[in-house]
């Protein structure tokens, strides 16, 4: 399975990845089948079907509606956002769904929109989508959101192939030993291999803008971030906070806080509030690895490129290819999906790419950058996905902004030391994936357990 930069890194939108960006990709998939099949115009009824976690929490996610944007032929990298709510409301008065955006369907939501409560076999995020004619049912698959808004068919699941994308890379690897051999090996840094690799599908050119264009894309998210105010939808009135942040850290008048450890802290805090209350409020959101989990890494980044000296696009692009190093690993060999083993595989994997990403631009060799993952994700191991009310607010903005706390001190740490540690980072990811295999249910992403029930009035 060859995974590239690009899909650990996608523009998107809020509030998740799994269940808002995966979905509407999977929509926008079975449109995209009926039309190759020329099935489209005979469409007369769609049926949507929900199960699992995306049946648990979607409301709160806004599964229901991604899938709508999807079957109206909308793809999460395109989609304006401040449009959905006015589409989804003219459907509902309605009862008409534009298929592909053009195509009127009859659309009864109670009907139509079904959240069916159990689970499929191959993973808790899962939906069927069924096009029935005039004379019956032409067309029908289920979908998988995997986590990071990738998407695995029926097809693919039964045939235990997760990923079609079977490039030979000049360096693949499966496991930290392996991509420290082939560092070794070939006297490469992580982030050198890793452009290599990407190379495959890419050229260097094309490899830079791209990332570059994900990065302005977060700094847009944390622009958009400090601007707004108010209280975020969902009805758990979560206020947001990010700008009365700013304002005040503005107010401290020191322009470089590098030096100063509480202050510093505020300002790693303010990036990644800001990024995930643009992602509860549905915005504009690069998944990094996942939604929930995706103001870790710009939190981070923002902090080194505001107040480090000397800084360049290259820094970007190397931190970029570093932190998707350990995102892989993480993706092959556990899970980056919180309704697969809990907030560990989101927040935990995107504290670890993030202490990566800094160590690979602070000069770490590869033994260090390693080690700094490990550190990242050892001391996330556990971490329950319970969000309160089904929302990705409360505990997940909070979260977000000390993990990135977190993977600077990892980073640190690591570039204090040899790159030797007791636990290799293999272990450690190989324990959260044995880790969320244990953990229950309610623990992943279903809003049934930890302090999505413990919420009190106080």
């Amino acid at each position: 399975m060859a995974i590239s930069v690009f899909d650990l890194f996608k523009i998107g939108i809020g509030p998740s990845s799994s269940h808002t960006v995966g979905p509407m990709r999977a929509a926008a998939l079975f449109v995209q089948v009926l039309k190759e099949r020329q099935l489209l115009e005979q469409v007369r009824r769609v049926e949507v079907q929900l199960f699992g976690s995306l049946s648990a929490t979607g409301i709160g996610h806004g599964s229901d509606n991604a899938v709508i944007m999807g079957l109206m032929g909308e793809w999460p990298d395109a989609i304006d956002p401040s449009l959905i709510g006015t589409r989804i409301e003219l459907l509902r008065e309605t009862d008409t769904l534009l298929l592909d955006g053009r195509l009127p369907v009859p659309f009864i939501w109670a009907r139509d929109m079904q959240l069916v409560d159990r689970n499929l076999p191959f993973h808790p995020n899962a939906m069927t989508l069924v096009a029935a004619g005039e004379e019956g049912e032409l067309h029908r698959d289920t979908y998988y959101s995997v986590g990071g808004g990738f998407v695995v068919d029926q097809a693919q699941a039964d045939s235990g192939v997760a990923d079609l994308d079977r490039s030979e890379l000049p360096y693949d690897f499966s496991s930290a030993v392996e991509l420290l051999g082939l560092c070794q090996k070939h006297n490469l840094r992580v982030a050198e291999l890793m452009l290599a690799n990407e190379k495959v599908w890419r050229s260097e050119e094309e490899i830079r803008s791209g990332l570059m264009a994900l990065w302005r894309a977060m700094q847009d998210c944390v622009e958009q971030g400090l601007k707004h105010e108010g209280i975020l939808p969902g009805g758990l009135n979560v206020r947001r906070r990010a700008a009365k942040l700013h304002r005040s850290l503005q107010e401290l008048n020191k322009p470089n806080v590098i030096g100063s450890t509480l202050s510093a802290m505020e300002w790693v805090n303010l990036f990644a509030l800001a990024v995930n209350e643009e992602n509860a409020a549905g915005g504009r959101m690069v998944t990094a690895p996942t939604n929930g989990a995706a103001g870790i890494i710009p939190a981070v980044l923002h902090y080194f490129m505001k107040f480090s000296e000397d800084v360049t696009d290259a820094n970007v692009v190397d931190f970029f290819l570093g932190a998707a190093a350990i995102g892989i690993l993480c993706k092959k060999n556990a899970s980056i999906s919180g309704a697969e083993v809990g907030c560990q595989g989101e927040v935990g994997s995107a504290c670890a790419m993030a202490a990566a990403g800094l160590a690979e631009i602070l000069g770490a060799t590869p033994e260090q950058l390693c080690n700094a993952a490990e550190i990242g994700l050892e001391h996330n191991l556990g971490l329950t996905c319970d969000p309160v009310g089904g929302l990705v607010q409360v505990p997940c903005i909070e979260r977000n902004a000390i993990a990135a706390v977190k993977a600077i001190n990892a980073a640190q740490m690591a570039l204090r030391g040899d790159g030797q540690h007791f636990i290799s980072l293999d272990r450690v990811i190989r324990t959260m994936r044995d880790t969320g295999a244990d953990m229950h249910d309610k623990y992943k992403e279903t809003s049934r357990g930890g302090l999505a029930v413990s919420a009190v009035e106080c």
